[in-house]
């Protein structure tokens, strides 16, 4: 509309003279209805606005502000009709439907107050090549990209934080550096409070979504919820204004008697027989050509005679005489296609004169039809030539096998290949009884088809009724556009024509694609008395109505609205009579009616007597149908609904209106309801469902006290209506479209006419909506589907979305949950071109819809969450220990075996240093081989003995003295790949009194992510020197690596691949044991970097405790495939074998990447005994080798030998992993015991090992909803909500824990959740800072218990919550073992709603609700979820996840996601020891770094 040149905006329009507004509304008809064209339109339009343009011109600067870049809301004089008509006509975009004028004006007038209120929703982000769908954008010079029209900015020009927008949409050109946008420069970044620099982009959009947020939203619901002991949603109260019904109960309506003709026949094959003998020339049914020409009439002889031959065929020409393939009573499905009425009715008549029962279907080929057929027992299928020909066939000709369908013979009816029954044979015609004649197929709610048995006696009673009602005579002409093979145009096409011996013009779907004014010229041509149509035909009627002036609807006194149940069928009809009134339509001949697969014609209205008044209007309050009460409308036009009655009952029969849910009760007066008819003229049962059946079928309704009133068995028809004045029927929507949310009703139809009265024409496909509802989180919640156009902006679309979701909440009170729009042609079809919900549905719930555009709304909609928790003022600990002790509970505290009651005949107890345990070894046992190092191959490149290792140790020893001119206690920064080179220096050190940092080297393909650590650590420690190779060198001072980091800064760089032949002339040796061995970095996955000082006699603490759990001595062989970096890793590698004198077979895990099979083939090789891993190696083994264990097997790969296979790990045990591989090499010997893990952190690198004696590791099931609480409640397995745990392994000798609440530092009980205090001689001495803050030292290492511990240890905190359980098995001690279970790191907690969430547990819900989701990780920003997700599926299947992973967060941790962020696989960092570093990614999310696919807001 923007294109019309002067175009007074709303505002002004609004203040232009009524009679102008009054001459520019009928303009806008004009137009509407085609009698002007565009251009005559807008010079008769600027001609009458000429003279007031002036003055509005002041208005319109002020105001065109705010509308320049959306569509302007048109004012009500203006509605959305008029775009409509002067569209180029596309093929399926004339479903009109569902408009409505009236409508319409109440959609602008709520948008309109919406627009005051303004929203400013931030608009998602998507990256440029997901959804390349217009050819507009592909051309668009890249520098426009950068700055699109803003959408937002408000009328006032201060731009205030809600309308702030961020620069850039679409991520800019490649070329520019990542993360830095053209035109922005360092200045543009602000700071956020957690001081990371970040670009305005992400975070204004966040701002934005908070603004939105923050606005109140109407007066909130209460949030109910009962706490039974957890917080269970409940649903909220009734609003105690809500209107309730007050009437008095109704009761039943009768229809008029039905006549007595004395010549109706006994059965309908009666009169079939009757005119096909009598009357044998008379014309019966004409088919129409694709031009909407008539091609052939069959005669009532022909029908007959071609029956009575494909009755003969089927009875005895299919199989032998003894062995008939078919006998009466047998089910038959009709396979015809839609624009062959006459194959379809002769094979129908045929199998009703062989007692065979027709079971007509739709599209061969769908999966819920097979159902419906094997339900049937259907054996045989009848089709034409044409379409057996059109059928798929496999490679030998046969037909395909359906997915789902039983196999089935197919028989052509054509008649060429039917026999002609002998003269003495004739049709078995009884009267009409209570046998099944058909079945009609109906698809449910859920999308399953089922099949409605009809009898013959009710197929014939039907049928009277409805020429009664309709006063059918011989001879009529009826044009019917339905569909012929159910519903109405099968009664009215098929049966009542033979019945009445009239004539049917068949108007096929086709042809009125081609050409939709064919039905019109049919019935202007062949002077019908009646047409049978739905509400789309008289709109493609209207549309096409210029194409022809000349044609006549005065011979129609019926024109039968087959879809006036339909509450959008008013405005359709008036539309159509005021366009063809002129063209002779009589206004008393429009007859809306309304049916049920069920109930059949349920009502219909009888043809009007000229010059009498048309029956009234109902004008119903919106919200008073929500509450399912009937009140006229009053209060506020916009949310009013205007229906027209459906007429009278049918004769004979009776109706009555129930309650939708629960028993059957009968409704008051002005109580909306489930319309219910009782006659004999409706189906008998869904066949083969006899429990269905009986609740559709067999209704008794009952009084308010539940006693059932009469004995007469009602129907349900599965539509909502009401008997108004007079006895007429209204029905105001269907079963199966009916939304319950919050307890209120609304109608999916009504949704759809509200969606699509906002201006939509650029956006959305008018006639391709869906909607439908999903439960999620206790409540429906409802989802918008639309097919967008495909020239449509994202801006447009967007712009659309918003309004929609403005205007449904304005007037139906309800917010919508999900608005998705899919690209053109891709929402799933029924066969006559409708939107198929269910499907559309199913679609949606499995993430395979593939949207190009989605909105989710949670936030507003979802109403029933549970109060936030309020933290009670704390108990003081004192009094939780009196507490505890009163129960009997014990104190939460374990210990592993007591190490002065360790009898060990070791020599290695009288050295106090590694250094010097080293050079004993090198004396006693000079030969004895500490380290063997593998490469891919499973080679062994380098070995070092106790002799070699010690040479080695004192050559760089030397080195350091003379190159580095180093002093005692100097600190050394070791750089090098995993091996025996590492371990070297690293007594190189000891040897010569410096101080090792371990530091893991940068990797050479990603030098700017990897070196800024390696120089961090560097600072740090404030090195004097690094320790490395000749090849790491030259790329420390490259020029690569100049571009990450300063590498003129570096500490003295040396060597150590060509050392000189020279030694100390003595080693170094430590004064005290307290003193200093070696610094400890590591980034926490809180992206932290901590270094902790670890003594002498820690480190020998720590080597004696892992050599008495594991049982070491020097005989033994263990595998380490870790990295040797940091914590219990590096102590493994480095410092355990020189302390125990067992042999080490070392693996670099960035050799499995080259071959996976090397760890597991060197464990069976060495028939090692005990092997330690990374998680990050043990998901390698299990995603890379799941469907390689028979090449193992084949390899001869046994791991029985395996006695215990050890995961290092600082987290809590991650059990599907390690049962997944359990469970994948079970197969090739690995005994299920033999999984388990450490639990180490910071403070402490080694606090539980499962070693080899004592119980297994034990698992329980917690209730998540108690831990949110810091709570432990155990559960059973398989109870909602729960999660599994596992016990880290056994603590070690000499360690004990106590469990602390981290708030009052005071102890908790047994099975209580706290944070994990140890103390053990192998903790480290503290923090090594640059700082050296010493409330942080004091705090984590030496702190003691806030009450209740006399002797006053000192303990570590280690920054974990766990928990600690006495269990029935017997430690070592004889005691009963305690078990220490880890939930997960405390830094990494959030806190959302008062409650600790770990994320650990959400990103596992997150990650199973889709296959094609890799890695989860998620965080909180400002109190928003975000959750980021890795797609490894193709990138149209990015918008799928918004809504599953809004679900499901939504479902199991009743938190609400603020952010969706889809990204490429890899994309979430994880570290070396396989954890998600989430600190980063959010750091790298609000600068802006990721790149993602795209970016949802949750509103």
């Amino acid at each position: 509309m923007a294109e019309r040149g002067l175009e007074p905006a709303p505002a002004a329009v609004a203040a232009l003279p009524p009679e102008v507004r009054a001459q520019l509304a009928e303009l806008e008809l004009e137009l509407s209805e085609g009698d002007i064209t565009q251009k005559g339109y807008e010079k008769k339009r600027s001609k009458l606005l000429s003279p007031y343009i002036p003055q509005t011109q002041e208005t319109e600067s002020a105001v065109q502000k705010e509308h320049r870049n959306q569509t302007p809301a048109p004012s009500a004089a203006q509605t959305s009709a008029p775009s409509k008509y002067h569209r180029t006509r596309s093929g399926g975009a004339r479903d009109e439907r569902y408009r409505s004028d009236i409508h319409t004006e109440a959609v602008q007038a709520a948008l309109a107050k919406h627009k005051e209120q303004k929203m400013a929703l931030p608009m998602p982000t998507k990256r440029r090549s997901t959804f390349v769908q217009s050819p507009a954008d592909a051309c668009t010079p890249p520098e426009n990209l950068s700055a699109p029209p803003d959408v937002t900015t408000t009328t006032s020009s201060s731009s205030s934080s809600s309308s702030m927008r961020p620069a850039n949409i679409d991520l800019p050109p490649s070329g520019i550096v990542k993360g830095m946008h053209k035109g922005s420069n360092r200045s543009s970044l602000m700071d956020t409070a957690d001081g990371v620099p970040v670009s305005s982009r992400v975070s204004t959009k966040i701002q934005q979504l908070l603004n939105t947020l923050k606005r109140p939203k109407r007066p909130p619901l209460k949030e109910f919820f009962v706490d039974d002991s957890e917080e269970i949603v409940e649903v909220p109260q009734p609003d105690p204004n809500q209107p309730k019904p007050e009437g008095r109960q109704m009761t039943p309506v009768k229809g008029e008697p039905l006549g007595v003709i004395c010549n109706w026949p006994p059965a309908l094959e009666s009169a079939l027989q009757r005119w096909g003998t009598t009357q044998a020339k008379c014309p019966c049914l004409t088919a129409l050509d694709v031009t909407g020409k008539p091609v052939y009439t069959l005669t009532y002889g022909k029908l007959w005679s071609r029956s009575l031959k494909l009755a003969y065929t089927l009875l005895n020409k299919l199989g032998t005489k003894n062995e008939p393939v078919l006998k009466p009573g047998d089910r038959v499905a009709l396979v015809y296609p839609n624009n062959d009425p006459v194959m379809f009715m002769v094979a129908f008549y045929g199998c009703l004169l062989a007692e065979v029962i027709p079971v007509p279907i739709e599209d061969a080929g769908g999966q819920q039809i097979g159902f419906l057929l094997g339900s049937c027992g259907i054996a045989l299928a009848l089709t034409s030539e044409v379409c057996l020909k059109g059928l798929p066939k496999t490679q030998n000709g046969e037909i395909v096998q359906f997915k789902g369908w039983p196999r089935l013979k197919w028989v052509v009816t054509d008649s060429k290949y039917l026999s002609k029954p002998p003269k003495d044979w004739q049709p078995h015609i009884s009267p009409a009884g209570t046998e099944p004649a058909y079945i009609e197929y109906k698809t449910s709610k859920e999308g399953s088809v089922m099949g409605v048995t009809v009898s013959r006696l009710a197929m014939l009673s039907h049928c009277q009724a409805l020429s009664q009602a309709c006063n059918y005579s011989e001879g009529e002409t009826v044009v019917n556009v339905l569909d012929f093979k159910k519903d109405a145009g099968l009664w009215h096409g098929m049966f009542a024509n033979v019945m009445n011996k009239m004539h049917t013009i068949s108007v096929p779907y086709s042809v009125m694609k081609t050409c939709p004014l064919s039905w019109v010229q049919r019935v202007h041509a062949h002077k019908a008395k009646v047409a049978l149509v739905k509400c789309r035909d008289l709109h493609w009627a209207m549309m096409a109505h210029r194409d022809q002036r000349d044609v006549s609807l005065s011979s129609l006194r019926m024109l039968i609205v087959t879809d006036g149940a339909n509450p959008w069928s008013v405005s359709s009809c008036d539309a159509f009579l005021s366009l063809f009134q002129s063209h002779g339509l009589k206004p008393e001949a429009i007859c809306p009616c309304a049916t049920s697969a069920e109930a059949m014609t349920v009502a219909i209205r009888r043809p009007g007597v000229p010059g009498a008044p048309l029956p009234g209007r109902a004008i119903l309050s919106m919200n008073g149908l929500s509450y399912g009460v009937i009140r006229v409308n009053t209060e506020d036009k916009n949310s009013a609904l205007t229906v027209q009655d459906v007429g009278h009952v049918m004769p004979g029969g009776m109706m009555c209106i129930v309650r939708p849910d629960g028993p059957p009760q009968l409704c008051k007066t002005d109580e909306i309801g489930e319309i219910c008819v009782s006659s004999r003229t409706g189906g008998m049962m869904y066949f083969g469902l006899a429990g269905v059946t009986k609740n559709t079928f067999e209704v008794i309704p009952v009084n308010s006290a539940g006693s059932p009133v009469g004995d007469v068995p009602f129907i349900r028809s599965g539509l909502l209506g009401f008997v108004g004045p007079g006895s007429l029927v209204f029905v105001v929507g269907k079963m199966d479209g009916l939304l319950m949310v919050s307890g209120r009703r609304h109608n999916a139809d009504d949704i759809v006419a509200t969606g699509l009265a906002v201006e939509s024409i650029k956006t959305v496909y008018r006639g391709r909506i869906a909607v439908f509802s999903v439960s999620v989180f206790y409540d429906e919640r409802i989802v918008v589907v639309a097919e967008q156009r495909p020239d449509a902006s994202e801006e447009d679309s967007f712009q659309w979305m918003s309004r929609v979701l403005q205007a449904i909440d304005s007037i139906h009170q309800v917010g919508v949950y999900c608005l998705a729009l899919v690209p053109a042609n891709t929402l799933p079809k029924t066969p006559l071109g409708g939107i198929h919900i269910s499907q559309t549905k199913q679609l949606f719930l499995e993430g395979s819809l593939h949207p190009c555009n989605i909105l989710m709304c949670p936030h507003t909609c979802v109403t029933n969450l549970p109060k936030p928790r309020q933290k009670q003022p704390g108990v003081g600990p004192a009094s939780v220990m009196v507490g505890n002790l009163v129960a009997g509970k014990r104190i939460a505290q374990a210990a592993g075996r007591d190490l002065g009651q360790i009898e060990e005949n070791d020599l290695v107890r009288k050295h106090q240093f590694l250094a010097e345990i080293l050079q004993w070894r090198a004396q006693a046992t000079p030969d004895h081989v500490l380290f063997m190092l593998l490469n891919a191959k499973g080679t062994t490149v380098c070995t070092a003995s106790c002799l070699q290792l010690h040479k080695r140790a004192e050559r760089i020893a030397s080195v350091l003295g003379d190159k580095g001119h180093l002093n005692a206690g100097d600190n050394v920064v070791l750089l090098y790949p995993p091996g025996i080179e590492l371990i070297a220096a690293f007594y190189g050190c000891l040897y010569a009194g410096c101080i090792p940092v371990t530091v893991r080297p940068p990797h050479a393909q990603n030098l700017t992510a990897t070196l800024p650590t390696v120089r961090m650590i560097v600072d740090v420690s404030k090195a004097a020197c690094i320790l490395t190779t000749q090849t790491l060198m030259r790329l420390l001072r490259s020029r690569e690596a100049a571009a990450a980091v300063d590498v003129k800064t570096w500490p003295t760089i040396i060597d150590t691949d060509d050392l000189p032949r020279k030694r100390l002339p003595q080693l170094y040796k430590p004064p005290t044991p307290e003193m200093l061995a070696y610094l400890d970095f590591s980034v926490s996955t809180t992206g932290m970097l901590t270094g902790v000082k670890m003594s002498h006699s820690a480190v020998n603490a720590l080597c004696r405790a892992v050599k008495l759990q594991c049982e070491l001595y020097s005989s033994r062989q263990i595998a380490i495939c870790l990295d040797p970096y940091c914590g219990l890793g590096f102590a493994l590698w480095c410092l355990c074998s020189v302390y125990s004198g067992h042999q080490s077979i070392l693996i670099p895990p960035m050799e499995l990447e080259n071959n996976l099979f090397l760890w597991l083939s060197t464990v069976n090789q060495y028939k090692i005994r005990d092997t330690f891993c990374s998680y990050s190696v043990m998901e390698l083994c299990t995603k890379g080798l799941g469907n390689q264990v028979e090449v193992l097997k084949t390899r001869g790969i046994n791991l029985s030998c395996i006695r215990t296979c050890v995961v290092v790990a600082e987290e809590r045990p991650r059990i599907a992993l390690q049962q997944s591989f359990s469970k994948l090499f079970k197969d090739i010997g690995l005994s299920p015991r033999a999984v388990s893990t450490t639990f180490g952190s910071r403070v402490n690198v080694a606090i539980c090992l499962q070693g080899t004696s004592g119980p297994d590791p034990t698992t329980v099931y917690v209730d998540l909803k108690s831990l949110r609480h810091d709570r432990v409640r155990l559960v059973e397995r398989g109870a909602p909500q729960s999660l599994l745990l596992s016990e880290s392994g056994k603590i070690l000798p000499g360690v004990k824990v106590v469990i602390v609440n981290p708030e009052t530092k005071g102890p908790v009980g047994d099975s209580h959740l706290g944070e994990i205090w140890v103390n053990s001689p192998h903790t480290a001495s503290g923090y090594y800072t640059i700082y050296d803050s010493e409330t942080l030292q004091a705090d984590h290492f030496n702190t003691r218990l806030s009450f209740g511990d006399a002797a006053q240890t000192l303990w570590a905190r280690t920054g974990y919550l766990g928990f600690v359980r006495r269990t029935e098995l017997t430690a070592a001690t004889g005691e009963r073992h305690d078990a220490l279970y880890v939930v997960g790191a405390l830094d990494e907690t959030l806190e959302l709603r008062g409650l600790r969430y770990h994320p650990i547990d959400i990103e596992t819900s997150v990650s199973r609700i889709h296959r094609s989701i890799a890695e989860c990780a998620v965080f909180t920003w400002t109190n928003l979820l975000v959750v980021v997700v890795e797609l490894c599926g193709s990138e149209q299947e990015a918008l799928d996840l918004v809504p599953l992973v809004t679900n499901v967060v939504l479902e199991e941790h009743y938190l609400i996601v603020g952010v969706v962020v889809v990204v490429d696989p890899g994309v979430i960092p994880i570290n070396s020891r396989g954890e998600k570093q989430r600190m980063h990614l959010r750091d790298s999310f609000l600068a802006d770094q990721l790149d993602p696919i795209y970016v949802a807001y949750n509103m």
